[in-house]
């Protein structure tokens, strides 16, 4: 079948008492991926409350005009829609054709027979997010992800109809199954990914409407994080004198896991992984291609080689891109059962839709070679009960059933699942309620995850860690961890050890983790290979469950609680993509690189108090320009796989420290303008590295700086807009009110990574945060684009190449 770009030519509205199909008054044009949501207004008595950053929740409507294209009257019409938040329905000319409750998975509606030449087709979509509450984050509205009609002949191969598996990989094997909706002749194609394809293997034979093939590709490389080399598989289905084509791309690698851990290609890889959540930042939830490529881009940048789909099935784009760029995958389900965690989430629709939901997950999945694991849940305290241990089994086992190629988790709060046994859940119906009735009060009561959220920002890290440690926790997941493949621990790092020894062949997964445990994880995981990975909470900032890990002060958020945060805070990297000194601190836990790294706190504030929060180990940035704050205290982190370290400031020395049991050393010294410089040493006191930040002078520009200077027609360029010095050096303390003006493309979104922020991503002007924004824009179809910036004193100007 042949894959029809639908994302074109669309309308939206908010949808009123008019049932779909009705008057057509208030439609504006849209183009897909669209959030509805990221556009509404924002207000302290909004529904959504802290769980999506106080947006109003509404429901849409979108609809397209078109006429059947060549070969879809006669043929097979299928209409993709990869992600449409949420209980979506699809009408065609009135008919209501499809209903889908769940946000986050993609399906499909059956056209064939529906369309006549020459006629005008009215597609109608509805979205409904009115329900508020309804997720525990920013979840987006509208169709967010991609629309794909695919046309193809009657006798055709279906919609991930094609399969690939590796059998070996010395010597390189894979087995092909294709399903066809009739008989006919059918030509296999092996062709290389890179360049013109080189074609490596093809054969023909007939089918009966299912075919399996063994393919020997002699000379073909393996995909890993190292080398993710990719292949396509292309086949052709001939009948009647009539063909229809299919393809995917696929890597040939293999999957083990058991006593000696988790082995990629027969060799132990240890998963050092990052939760990110959908949305893209100030796109909002618009999955756009270029987005979580980036995303993904920069995780591997910070030194992960996993990312944990937290807590829903990741988009096709994502996927795509970690293909290509080496990064594992475990996609995850869901982030309840049947107890609600929000009074208007999935629970009412969870018994009849899960088992399609998995099915089309793994569709999705199955020859994805970054995709290798499975979570079925998070936190879901259901796996305390005998009913919920059950159900544990039931979707492990229909996850096998689909694809026994991969591991199964669950990411399971150890904490958590022994305070529901004795009656004090962190969720339940009742609590669930009691925040929908309280949303909507100036004086809320914190119930549920946000109560714990901020108990454990008062009270610290070891909160939950010290907690999970309790025998009965071991007692109230044994019986969830025995029907799962690996044992997903949230916040478990301190049992790892005995558990380790209890359960001989248990498999221990950290699904949800601290920063500041990256080293103690990594030590821990070389000397067991029962311990097979991390991920840590979170590698990207994202939107909704607002401050859960933000360090703030006043000057940012005037308010430590309220109204007017707008994202969690909770990032590695913030929000516009800047790699923040735990990023650095994480690539040398991780040992991606020995270091030494730098990175201050920031000087204007040392000695004042922040906003609380376990999910932040510091806020330290890599910049030494701190004008203004001569004389105060500069808490200075140096991280290094080393003996010791030594920190100098303009040539004097301020300390040397002795690295034990972690890879970070913590000095505090009067600021200064000129140099901080970081030494590492070995045991022997020979020098193994130095590393230095330098202080801005005093001249100040206001830059637009486009991540990569050319992008294809309809890409997206990121242009991040900051104060500098001429030689280019950051100015963190610079602050103002920018305003953007786009030409030769369309400016998507703006904003700062600031999470205290009572506005939106939607208009031409943003503050900055730490000297520092981020515009992103869609290239047009040619010619170059030109972001300009201006903040009533400074201009700066970018130019990106549209290139085809």
């Amino acid at each position: 079948m042949r894959a029809i770009d639908f994302n074109a030519d669309w309308a939206w509205r908010h949808l009123g008492e008019d049932v779909p199909g009705g008057g057509d008054a208030g439609f504006a044009a849209v183009r897909l991926p669209h959030d509805a949501m990221i556009g509404e207004p924002r207000f302290a008595e909004a529904a959504s409350g802290k769980n999506a950053g106080w947006f109003d929740g509404r429901d849409y409507e979108y609809r397209k005009v078109f006429t059947a294209p060549d070969g879809a009257v006669d043929g097979t019409v299928v209409l993709e829609l990869e992600g449409v938040y949420r209980n979506a329905e699809v009408w065609l000319d009135g008919t209501r054709l499809a209903f889908r409750p769940y946000g986050y998975t993609g399906f499909t509606v059956d056209l064939t027979g529906r369309l006549q030449a020459g006629r005008e087709h009215d597609l109608r979509v509805v979205a409904r997010n009115s329900d508020q509450p309804n997720s525990r984050w920013y979840s987006g509205a509208g169709i967010y992800r991609p629309v794909t009609l695919w046309v193809g002949e009657w006798a055709h191969v279906p919609l991930d109809g094609l399969r690939v598996t590796t059998l070996s990989i010395d010597p390189p094997r894979v087995a092909v199954a294709v399903e066809t909706s009739a008989p006919g002749t059918l030509t296999v194609e092996i062709l290389d990914a890179v360049g013109p394809g080189e074609l490596l293997h093809a054969e023909t034979g007939s089918t009966d409407g299912h075919l399996e093939l063994e393919v020997p590709l002699l000379g073909a490389g393996t995909w890993s994080p190292e080398s993710p080399q990719l292949y396509v598989c292309r086949v052709r289905l001939t009948r009647d004198g009539r063909v229809d084509e299919a393809e995917t791309t696929f890597g040939i690698r293999t999957l083990a896991w058991g006593d000696d851990g988790f082995l990629l290609n027969g060799k132990r890889t240890i998963l050092q992984g990052a939760c990110v959540h959908h949305d893209n930042g100030v796109l909002g939830a618009r999955a756009y291609a270029d987005a979580e490529e980036r995303k993904i881009r920069l995780m591997k940048e910070t030194g992960y080689n996993a990312v944990r789909s937290a807590h829903n099935p990741c988009s096709k784009a994502l996927l795509d891109a970690c293909d290509r760029l080496g990064v594992l995958v475990m996609d995850e389900y869901i982030d309840h059962w049947y107890v609600h965690k929000t009074q208007h989430d999935y629970v009412e629709h969870f018994d009849e839709w899960w088992r399609l939901d998995l099915e089309d997950m793994v569709r999705k999945d199955v020859n994805h070679p970054s995709v290798i694991m499975y979570s079925i849940g998070n936190e879901v305290g259901e796996t305390a009960e005998p009913r919920g241990i059950a159900l544990t089994r039931e979707m492990t086992e229909q996850l096998h059933a689909l694809d026994p190629t991969r591991p199964v988790t669950c990411g399971i709060n150890i904490f958590f699942n022994f305070l529901r046994s004795i009656g004090l859940g962190v969720y339940s119906d009742k609590k669930a309620a009691r925040e929908a009735r309280s949303t909507t009060r100036r004086k809320r009561r914190a119930v549920g995850s946000e109560f714990f959220n901020t108990m454990a920002g008062v009270v610290g890290a070891d909160f939950m860690k010290r907690g999970a440690t309790l025998h009965p926790c071991d007692v109230k997941t044994r019986g969830a961890f025995a029907a799962l493949d690996v044992a997903g621990y949230n916040y478990g790092i301190l049992r790892y050890e005995r558990d380790l020894k209890k359960y001989p062949h248990r498999l221990i997964l950290g699904t949800e983790t601290f920063c500041s445990d990256a080293y103690r994880f990594r030590e821990a995981a070389k000397k067991n290979p029962r311990l097979i990975g991390d991920f840590v909470w979170a590698g990207m900032d994202y939107l909704g469950e607002v401050g859960v890990g933000a360090w703030e002060y006043a000057d940012y958020a005037p308010a430590f609680d309220g109204f007017g945060w707008l994202t969690a805070g909770s990032g590695r990297v913030d929000l516009t993509g800047r790699l923040l000194g735990e990023a650095l601190y994480t690539r040398v836990a991780l040992e991606q690189e020995a270091g030494p790294l730098l990175a201050v706190r920031p000087v204007n504030h040392s000695g004042e108090k922040h906003s609380p929060s376990a999910w932040k180990m510091s806020d330290a940035l890599d910049s030494w320009s701190w004008t203004g704050c001569e004389g105060r205290p500069a808490q200075v982190e140096v991280y290094a796989r080393a003996f010791a370290v030594e920190l100098l400031v303009n040539g004097r020395s301020v300390g040397r420290r002795r690295l034990q049991d972690d890879c970070v050393a913590r000095f505090t010294t009067p600021w200064e303008p000129g140099t901080v410089e970081a030494v590492a040493y070995d045991e022997h006191g020979r020098e193994t590295g130095r590393h230095a930040l330098r202080s801005a002078d005093a001249t100040t520009e206001l830059r637009a700086e486009p991540e990569r200077d050319s992008v294809e027609p309809g890409g997206l360029s990121f242009v991040r807009l900051r104060y500098a010095d001429p030689k280019g050096i950051g100015k963190p303390l610079e602050r103002g009110l920018l305003t953007v003006d786009v030409a030769g493309g369309t400016l998507l979104g703006l904003g700062s990574a600031a999470p205290f922020n009572p506005e939106s991503f939607t208009g031409t002007t943003t503050d900055t945060y730490y000297g520092e924004a981020l515009a992103v824009v869609q290239a047009g179809p040619s010619g170059t684009v030109e972001v300009a910036v201006d903040d009533g004193i400074r201009h700066g100007r970018a130019v990106v190449e549209v290139r085809p």
